[in-house]
C-alpha cells in the first residue's frame, strides 16, 4: 500500500482529470428518475446496452405512475433485452411506488431518503444524486473503482462500502462526484480488468501494480 495515500490519490485525481476532461455517466437520461431507472437496467449490463433500451422506454413512461399502472408481462417485454427482466421489473415497479407513497412521485435528494427505495443502495444513489442533482452525498464506487483501488494501492478492502469510506477520507469533498466518474472512465479505456494498457496509462509511474500485471 502507498505511505501518503492522501497526496497519492490527489495525484492520480489530477492526472485523470487532465486526461478526461468531460467525464459523466455514460447511461442516457433526462432527469433523475430517469438515471435511476437506466441504473437498475445497467446491473449486470452495459450502458451501451441499456442505451439502446431506454430511449424507446422513457417515450412509454414518462414517470414513476406510469411504471406502477403497467402490468408487469408489459414491462418485462420492454426491458427485456437488459437482461434479468423479471427482477428489473418488480423493482422498476417497487421504487416507483415507493416515491409516489412516500415523495409524491418526486425524486429525493439526500442520501438517507435514497437508501429508503426499494433496491437501491449506495452506489445507484451516488449515481443519482451526483450527476443528476449534483449533490455530493459519497463517492461512487463501481466494479471499476473497487479494482482500481486496489491496482493503485489506495485500499485493499474487499467490499464497496468500505472502499467508499476510505475515499471519502482522502478525496476532497469538491471532487467526490468527479473522482467515481474519473475511475470509472479510466477502468473501462484503460487499466481494463482482463488486460490492462499499462504502456499506456498515464499512471504507470505511481501504480504499484504495473509490473505485476503489465
Amino acid at each position: 500500500m502507498i505511505a501518503d495515500k492522501k497526496n497519492h490519490v490527489a495525484e492520480v485525481t489530477k492526472r485523470l482529470k487532465k486526461l478526461y476532461p468531460n467525464a459523466a455517466v455514460e447511461l442516457d437520461y433526462g432527469s433523475a428518475f430517469e438515471l435511476m431507472i437506466a441504473s437498475i437496467l445497467a446491473a449486470q449490463n452495459t450502458d451501451v446496452n441499456v442505451n439502446k433500451i431506454t430511449p424507446v422506454l422513457f417515450n412509454k413512461y414518462k414517470g414513476p405512475q406510469d411504471f406502477v399502472e403497467v402490468a408487469q408481462e408489459e414491462l418485462e417485454k420492454d426491458i427485456y433485452a437488459s437482461g434479468f427482466f423479471r427482477q428489473k421489473a418488480k423493482s422498476i415497479k417497487a421504487v416507483s411506488q415507493k416515491l409516489i407513497d412516500d415523495f409524491g412521485g418526486k425524486m429525493p435528494e439526500t442520501m438517507d431518503e435514497m437508501l429508503t427505495l426499494p433496491g437501491i443502495g449506495r452506489k445507484t444513489a451516488n449515481v443519482v444524486l451526483g450527476e443528476a442533482l449534483g449533490v455530493a452525498s459519497g463517492i461512487v464506487v463501481d466494479t471499476h473503482n473497487l479494482r482500481l483501488s486496489k491496482l493503485l494501492g489506495i485500499s485493499d478492502q474487499k467490499t464497496a462500502d468500505k472502499v467508499e469510506k476510505e475515499l471519502l477520507e482522502l478525496v476532497p469533498k469538491k471532487d467526490w462526484i468527479k473522482y467515481g466518474q474519473l475511475v470509472t472512465w479510466h477502468g473501462r479505456r484503460v487499466c481494463n480488468a482482463k488486460k490492462p494498457k499499462c504502456s499506456e496509462c498515464t499512471l504507470a509511474d505511481i501504480c504499484p501494480s504495473k509490473v505485476e500485471i503489465s
